[in-house]
């Protein structure tokens, strides 16, 4: 094979690792996140909180579940 080739062959070999690896770690991070919320029970009380609420127990559990239902219909949809 000519010195061109091999070129070719690397620069091509380089662009679909790039890719493909690109789109492996999209799909691990969509699926950590989704397992693992940025959200924890504590910041939804200390959110509450600030915005003047009295975060019970009760509340939070709901709006946990509820955020964890959305991230389900949202993997759902892609």
């Amino acid at each position: 094979m000519s010195t061109g080739a091999w070129i070719f062959i690397v620069i091509l070999g380089v662009l679909l690792g790039a890719v493909g690896g690109f789109f492996l770690a999209r799909r691990y991070m969509m699926n950590y996140f989704a397992e693992n919320p940025p959200i924890s029970e504590e910041m939804l009380r200390n959110m509450m909180m600030q915005m003047g609420q009295k975060p019970s127990e009760r509340k939070v559990k709901q709006i946990m579940a509820s955020m964890k239902v959305q991230n389900k219909k949202d993997k759902k949809k892609k």
